[in-house]
């Protein structure tokens, strides 16, 4: 007896075309409605328990991210003062570190492409500025703050505020 013709022994009714004895072929019975709906309520619940798992991690990496641009903006202010002997005011902010003064002992020094890269000073995590005031508070040369998500000074969990004195 060859391969073929064992095949269309065991499935009957695939070359005559007629249904096996007992009714319908095997394996023809597919999935019932309440079988696809209790399998696509697990995938819900599953997809709902890992989505509100990594939730609160979205706002745990802005704030990491608002303390490590904090970080750059340090350096880059520690740079600034070597090469002018005092940090930006805090009318000329943190754009000091990324446009010429045109004056002054700032202009004379000022680096070919300033002190950031990409020649503007980075958004908040949130779309919002930086706060710089220089001289800072506490005895502190300049102070650099985050207002958090709701960009609003003051603020707890992820509305506080963020400090670069704090991140350090």
């Amino acid at each position: 007896m060859m391969i073929s013709e064992m095949f269309f022994k065991m499935v009957p009714g695939l070359v005559s075309g007629k249904e096996p004895p007992g009714g319908k072929a095997r394996g023809s019975e597919g999935f019932t409605l309440i079988e696809l709906m209790v399998v696509i309520l697990i995938l819900g619940l599953l997809a709902g328990i890992v989505g509100f798992r990594f939730l609160g991690r979205a706002e745990d990496a802005r704030v990491t991210a608002a303390s490590l641009q904090m970080k750059t903006f340090v350096s880059a202010l520690q740079l600034y003062r070597l090469d002018t002997g005092r940090y930006p005011t805090s009318e000329q902010g943190l754009d000091a570190l990324v446009r010429d003064p045109g004056t002054g002992p700032a202009s004379r020094n000022w680096p070919k492409g300033g002190y950031l890269e990409g020649g503007q000073v980075p958004p908040d995590p949130w779309g919002s500025r930086y706060v710089y005031v220089s001289p800072g508070t506490g005895g502190r040369d300049y102070d650099i703050k985050s207002l958090g998500a709701d960009g609003q000074e003051g603020g707890e969990g992820v509305n506080a505020d963020i400090e670069a004195w704090k991140t350090q």
